[in-house]
């Protein structure tokens, strides 16, 4: 499991995102975290320098569960 805590602003507009797209906050954040992966060249520049090892098969299909409070 994973806890995030959240300024009140940031939680109100995730759930209001959420409701805008009509979807759940865990969907949101994840999206957006897959986004930010995606747009951050810096993080991918540093990813492609990190060896690969099981790790990604280890992780295939597991998922988290997140608390956001």
């Amino acid at each position: 499991m994973l806890q995030v805590r959240l300024e009140e602003e940031v939680r109100l507009n995730l759930d209001r995102y959420a409701e805008f797209l009509d979807a759940n906050p865990s969907y949101v954040v994840s999206e957006v975290l897959k986004l930010l992966y995606r747009k951050n060249r810096e993080f991918q520049s540093w990813l492609s320098d990190q060896p690969t090892n099981d790790r990604k098969e280890k992780l295939k299909g597991a998922s988290i569960q997140l608390e956001l409070k």
